[in-house]
């Protein structure tokens, strides 16, 4: 199995920036990417951005060329740099793990609230 563990979310201005960074921890070996979801009230969970284990990236479009997804295989870290931040982006964002038992996400999430 896959923990993850996501960290730094929280409330910030339009135009501001964040970073979420996702622990993981176990059977990392078995891991073919990871990705961050988000769903916002009232609306289906979207993926954001994803990593595969090659280390190529993809994005939706809403999101391309402000955030950056990344790891840090030392830290066992992925990362989601957010920046040029939109009222549009609040949403409880979701670090999942898609490997070979399929695809895992955290529990709870970490709220990110960008206010106008």
């Amino acid at each position: 199995q896959v923990q993850l563990v996501e960290s730094g979310g929280g409330l910030v201005q339009a135009g501001g920036s964040l970073r979420l960074s996702c622990a993981v921890s176990g059977r990392i070996f078995s891991i073919n990417a990871i990705h961050w979801y988000r769903q916002a009230p009232g609306k289906q969970r979207e993926l954001v951005a994803e990593i595969t284990s090659g280390g190529s990236t993809n994005y939706v479009d809403s999101v391309k060329g402000r955030f950056t997804i990344s790891r840090d295989n030392a830290k066992n870290t992925v990362y989601l740099q957010m920046n040029s931040l939109k009222p549009d982006d609040t949403a409880v964002y979701y670090c999942c793990a898609d490997s070979v038992s399929g695809l895992g996400c955290s529990g709870q999430g970490t709220q990110v609230t960008v206010s106008s």
